[in-house]
């Protein structure tokens, strides 16, 4: 039987209900967007007694379905002061599966400063214990402290100094299946910020004594199922499974759809792409000796992940990713592997956001701070951040914040968030996602990127828009998204897992609810917190200015983008 672990931070109890039967068939996002709706005050301070700190499982957890174990950290948001769900791998949802915990709710807030450690024994007891020993830490030496006592074998979700101090662009860090290092980031949003202000250092899970098998309806149908999508996603090789999520620079900057100079649409230099690239990326790993093609959680078949090296061969970061080149690379004009790879280790350490960090550095060399393109000035400013100099403690509050500071007029966010790695001058589709989606502007809430799609008139743009939110919903109920696309090529394996594992008959049709349901419940959530349609719209320098690489704007205006979704 499944079971959910609620933690009450100020009397310090930690129990166990039972997993209600009517959150069965949502996971991971859905199951955030359920619990805030029934028992969170939609008008709450982020930072307050009221709001929640959840970490939630898929649909399928307890499976060995590749992908089932990506956890979700969630509540509402300090920087976006909406709901928010933050999506990432690694080992603790492997874990937390095979302990028979489906979700953990972490609510209340302590009367003292008193930091604590969430722990789960290898029996499943789960109790609160202090953590004095781990405060003024970041997150690789906690993780190693964390080792020493409780063994090697452990999975942790843990916050930096970044989380202690209340940096709004503040992640939770999750340990990696393959290295072990807290290099997995549940990062948008400020869920790092949220779990600190429960006055929680870090959640460590340790191997389950007896491992919780999954209660299927229908084994056999569902292991049909699951050998057809492993055996599809296996023998259909991509860029992603053979080199990284880096590869997607390949295909999207040649479109002009990676951000450039903070957003100004300009189209990279192939000179600089050529130092970046995926290419540049296995020349480097080559070089360094470190490797790619590495599982982030366990049971991983696409492989995506990698451990990145200097030239040198040190160890710089494992899981470094497209998002992450994007921002902190071309975004910056920063052209030098090794140098994202640090920024992106430093903020692992830390704590912060690497997407959230790429752009709060784009617009501190928009105001002259630093200098494009300047490497040791971009890395001084995350140290600062680091540090907790009076700069770098504005830094951590985000991009809009930042800029708003330094009287930066081209400032990328939506709902206090910035975007990630896609100008919506260029790709209409993810400018909609940007704007309407409940999450901020959050690429993984609806991404599509084919040519010429812009050109389509605004009522086609605008339907493709509004139904990639929903489909991008479902699959964060269920699973990774490279795993999600694995199922498209065969109608039959997510209605054959679902009635596997939970019975009953099921179409494509019937397994999109899910995604409209949590959806509907995001945006009830965020209607209720106070948004509006104002609030679902880009900043006006994409509507206003032109980019130079395609001519384009940015030309659904706000009510239009609000009719879509009515």
């Amino acid at each position: 039987m499944s079971k959910t672990l609620r933690v009450n931070v100020q009397t310090g109890t930690a129990t166990y209900e039972d997993f209600k039967k009517e959150y069965q068939l949502f996971g991971n996002r859905g199951l955030i967007a359920k619990v805030m709706t029934d028992e969170v005050n939609p008008k709450c301070d982020p930072m307050g007694k009221e709001n929640k700190f959840l970490l939630t499982t898929g649909i399928f957890s307890g499976t060995n379905l590749t992908t089932a174990h990506r956890l979700s950290a969630g509540g509402k948001s300090p920087l976006t002061g909406g709901i928010k769900e933050s999506n990432v791998g690694g080992t603790v949802g492997y874990l937390l599966a095979g302990h028979g915990i489906k979700m953990i709710i972490i609510e209340n807030a302590p009367d003292d400063d008193k930091w604590k450690l969430l722990v789960i024994d290898k029996s499943g007891k789960a109790e609160l214990v202090p953590a004095d020993d781990y405060l003024g830490l970041n997150n690789y030496k906690l993780v190693e402290k964390l080792k020493s006592k409780y063994g090697n074998k452990i999975g942790v979700a843990s916050i930096g100094l970044a989380g202690e101090r209340g940096y709004r662009n503040c992640t939770v860090q999750v340990t990696d299946a393959t290295t072990g290092h807290p290099s997995r980031a549940a990062a948008r949003g400020g869920m790092g910020c949220l779990m600190g202000s429960k006055k929680v250092k870090a959640v460590v899970i340790e191997e389950p004594a007896t491992r919780q098998s999954f209660e299927y309806v229908d084994k056999d149908k569902f292991e049909a199922a699951r050998k057809r999508l492993t055996d599809g996603l296996t023998s259909r090789p991509s860029a992603t499974t053979t080199i990284g999520t880096i590869s997607v620079l390949d295909m999207v900057a040649p479109m002009a759809l990676t951000p450039v100079r903070n957003y100004s649409g300009e189209l990279i230099d192939v000179k600089m792409l050529n130092k970046i690239n995926g290419a540049a990326f296995m020349a480097k790993l080559k070089k360094g000796g470190g490797k790619n093609q590495l599982p982030c959680q366990p049971g991983c078949v696409i492989r995506c992940s990698n451990s990145y090296n200097d030239s040198k061969g040190n160890y710089l970061t494992s899981g470094l990713e497209y998002e992450t080149v994007a921002m902190c690379g071309t975004n910056c004009m920063i052209d030098d592997l090794d140098t994202i790879a640090k920024i992106d280790q430093m903020c692992d350490d830390l704590g912060v956001d690497t997407i959230e960090t790429g752009a709060t550095l784009g617009v501190c060399m928009e105001a002259g701070k630093i200098e494009w393109g300047d490497k040791k000035g971009a890395i001084r400013l995350v140290k600062e951040m680091m540090d907790g100099t009076e700069f770098g403690q504005l830094l951590g509050q985000g991009t809009e914040t930042v800029g708003k500071k330094l009287g930066v007029k081209r400032i990328p966010t939506v709902k206090g968030q910035s975007m990630s790695g896609y100008d919506p001058k260029n790709t209409h589709i993810v400018g909609i996602t940007y704007a309407t989606s409940p999450m901020g502007a959050d690429h993984t809430a609806g991404v599509m990127m084919m040519p010429d799609i812009d050109l389509m008139p605004k009522r086609f743009r605008l339907m493709m828009g509004a139904n990639m939110q929903p489909n991008m919903a479902t699959c964060d109920n269920i699973m990774c998204m490279y795993a999600f696309m694995g199922t498209m090529g065969d109608a039959t394996v997510m209605p054959d897992l679902m009635a596997g594992a939970f019975g009953g008959e099921w179409n494509t049709a019937k397994i999109s609810e899910i995604g409209q349901e949590t959806l509907k419940l995001e945006r009830a959530f965020n209607k209720a917190a106070g948004f509006t349609k104002d609030d679902d719209a880009l900043p006006d320098f994409f509507y206003n200015e032109i980019a130079p690489s395609t001519g384009a704007s940015f030309d659904l205006s706000k009510e239009e983008m609000a009719s879509a979704f009515e």
